[in-house]
């Protein structure tokens, strides 16, 4: 392997075997870097070493700025190796340690992030740790060769101190899989207190909820569609309006390629941190189908596919995965590759139509981002015709051609890195999108992108019935964590209930009893982050917060429900119930850190619809599903097959006993298995299914 000057690498360390694009970033560091493992360990134990632990991602700009200024440093490099045994960590791998040690810097500095830096007893219990830190003292902060030297000589020197702040640690993280559990009823008045709550740190001006950075809160806004349903309170509606379009506006969303960048480092939505993130997308394209389903809004419907279409576009390998992340940084420089000079635009388009797109978008000489232009809405498309003299559609006209110019011309520049990596949990989400806006949006593309993730996931990351984490170049490995297990759970059940294909409901309930019994925790309820096969950690945590993601527990208890009704299994009823009792008191007290949480609890509070189709032919089947999909029904399952097809219902409690009605695809609408009057006419099917949506 050469490096860019064309040369030989002067080192190469023992992440080189490693699969990981970010671990292999730095294979080739001064650092004696290792990967987590045994190896390392039995090193630090055998030379009485503290362990340097250091953990981060890909697409973190920070990471790349630490490792340019310290991990490629001989001299630092030097300092490492002499006095540490040195591991490195993808975050996105091992979720399981960036949670565990990530809870150790935050009790112990009271902030966290990436890239993190934690120093750990041979035995793996962290002392001391922080984030990132320079190479010189500045920022008011240490220098890191200071830290080095400062942290070596207290694990030789004070021993006694060191073994002690360890033990008060564990003890601290071991206490971290206990919850405030509750013996009260789960009962309507929680998600009422919980959005008073969430109304409370709404931004009114800017749409979203406190101040900068902002991050897309996909997950409360979703709880905020379903409190509009349940409660018919449109300040709830209003709120997500507000903010679903400021979000679409501003330069957080990439306008000209789709797909979201991570966070607004400002509080208006204009300047991004330039990273994407498959979770987020994945998250956010369901947002706004479903806004679009209650509000029929186009700029929803745009939006949803600019996101889909990106993510297929970028973000999709030939074998049907879905990539990562793709990098903030290009050239060096971050946001290179999204910004734009005025002159550069006004060269690409005809001085009227580059009037039109600089009004549109905010493209001034001054700038709006370190003198170059973040493209992002200002004004009314109204306002922008009257000002160029011309028509609305006209006006629309020039945009979009204009826009695929500059896409087009984008497309020439050195592209942010791309993260390859394939990780289960979050293709889950993005599988459950890809399901839900292909039945929604009639696009067979969508279905068919889907599918084939389906047959992906369940071929090249799936091993004896269990569940992987990662696959890259072929390579599949690392146990799935408990997040891995339920996104998957609940995008196959969706996928089954968007296709009536039985395989992808079998394939659900096979892994959520796999799920169970890995991850149930018999003693104290709630299930834990990793899995009884799962090599053993300093704790055996548990994660209950919705945040970048949501919580394995979260969705867990939201595909139990679902798939207990569908097939009549109290067993599975129970044990989410079981979790919202773990997670009742933070939920009511820290609403915005359980918005999918708060959605499940809400589908076991209402009185879900349950809507069996029996049909002549596969395409009278789609129409009956897709009708069932039009409007936002949050609190449904559908189960739908072929009469006479010799496919097995016995599973299907929804569909025992239900055939056709006068030899025409029937549709039954049940609620607690008491159904109304057999439905054979489309239109009266889809009119039934609103006027009777309540929860």
């Amino acid at each position: 392997m050469k490096n860019q000057a064309g040369t030989a690498p002067e080192f190469t360390n023992h992440l080189i075997n490693e699969s990981s694009p970010y671990l292999l970033q730095h294979a080739h560091n001064p650092v004696d870097w290792y990967p987590w493992g045994e190896e390392a360990f039995a090193v630090a134990r055998a030379e009485n070493k503290p362990v340097l632990l250091s953990i981060g991602y890909s697409a973190c700009h920070w990471c790349h700025v630490m490792a340019h200024e310290s991990f490629e440093d001989e001299e630092i490099a030097r300092l490492m190796n002499e006095l540490f045994v040195n591991i490195k960590v993808d975050r996105e791998e091992r979720p399981d340690l960036d949670q565990i040690y990530m809870n150790a810097v935050q009790m112990m500095t009271h902030h966290g992030g990436w890239p993190m830096t934690v120093f750990l007893t041979p035995d793996a219990v962290p002392f001391y740790g922080g984030t990132y830190f320079p190479p010189q003292d500045r920022y008011n902060m240490p220098g890191f060769p200071r830290i080095l030297i400062s942290v070596s000589e207290a694990y030789r020197d004070r021993h006694t101190d060191i073994t002690e702040t360890s033990a008060a640690l564990l003890k601290e993280l071991q206490s971290l899989s206990t919850s405030d559990g509750t013996a009260q009823a789960i009962d309507k008045e929680l998600l009422d207190a919980a959005h008073v709550g969430i109304v409370r740190s709404y931004d009114a001006k800017n749409g979203g909820f406190g101040n900068a950075p902002k991050f897309p809160p996909a997950m409360t806004l979703e709880f905020l569609l379903r409190t509009f349903v349940r409660t018919g309170k449109t300040e709830a509606l209003d709120m997500v309006r507000h903010t679903a379009q400021k979000m679409a506006n501003g330069g957080m969303y990439d306008q000209l390629g789709g797909g979201f960048h991570r966070y607004s480092t400002d509080a208006k939505w204009l300047v991004p941190h330039f990273e994407k993130m498959l979770y987020d997308n994945a998250l956010l394209s369901r947002l706004y189908l479903h806004y679009f389903q209650v509000s029929k809004d186009p700029l929803a419907r745009t939006t949803t596919e600019g996101i889909l279409d990106y993510v297929l576009r970028e973000m999709t390998s030939p074998e049907g995965g879905f990539y990562s992340t793709q990098d903030a940084d290009s050239e060096g420089h971050e946001g290179k590759f999204f910004v734009w000079d005025i002159e550069e635009v006004r060269s690409l388009l005809s001085e009227k139509d580059a009037e039109i797109f600089c009004d549109y978008y905010d493209i001034s000489p001054a700038g709006n981002f370190e003198g170059k232009n973040i493209p992002n809405v200002v004004r009314s498309l109204d306002e922008v015709a009257k000002k160029a003299g011309t028509s609305v559609p006209d006006a629309q006209k020039s945009l979009d051609e204009s826009r695929q110019k500059l896409f087009t011309e984008r497309e020439r520049r050195i592209k942010p890195d791309r993260d390859e990596k394939i990780l289960t949990a979050w293709n889950g989400l993005m599988l459950s999108s890809f399901s839900e806006a292909g039945i929604v949006l009639d696009r067979p593309d969508y279905l068919d992108a889907a599918r084939k993730n389906a047959d992906f996931i369940l071929t090249k990351l799936k091993r004896d019935g269990l569940l992987l984490r990662t696959y890259k170049d072929g390579v599949s490995k690392f146990n799935a964590y408990l997040e891995d297990y339920a996104f998957i759970c609940e995008a196959l059940l969706t996928l089954y209930e968007v296709t009536a294909e039985a395989r992808w409901l079998d394939e659900s309930l096979g892994l959520t009893e796999r799920m169970v019994d890995e991850f149930w925790d018999e003693t104290n309820g709630g299930f834990y982050f990793t899995g009884k096969s799962h090599e053993k950690l300093i704790v055996r945590s548990k994660d209950y917060f919705d945040n970048a993601t949501p919580s394995g527990n979260s969705v867990a208890a939201n595909v139990l429900l679902r798939l207990g009704l569908l097939t009549n299994n109290d067993k599975y009823r129970n044990l989410a119930i079981a979790v919202f009792r773990e997670i009742a008191a933070s939920a009511r007290k820290y609403a915005s850190g359980f918005g999918y949480a708060l959605s499940a609890m809400d589908f076991h509070l209402s009185t879900p619809k349950e809507v069996a189709i029996v049909a002549v032919n596969a395409d009278s089947l789609t129409e009956f599903i897709r009708a069932t999909w039009q409007s936002y029904l949050p609190n449904k399952v559908v189960a739908g097959t072929i009469a006479g097809s010799g496919e097995a219902t016995t599973t299907v409690a929804l569909l025992e006993n239900r055939g056709l009605v006068a030899d025409e695809t029937t549709a039954y609408i049940c609620e607690n298995y008491t159904c109304q009057q057999p439905i054979t006419d489309l239109q009266t099917f889809t009119n039934e299914l609103v006027s009777g949506n309540s929860s």
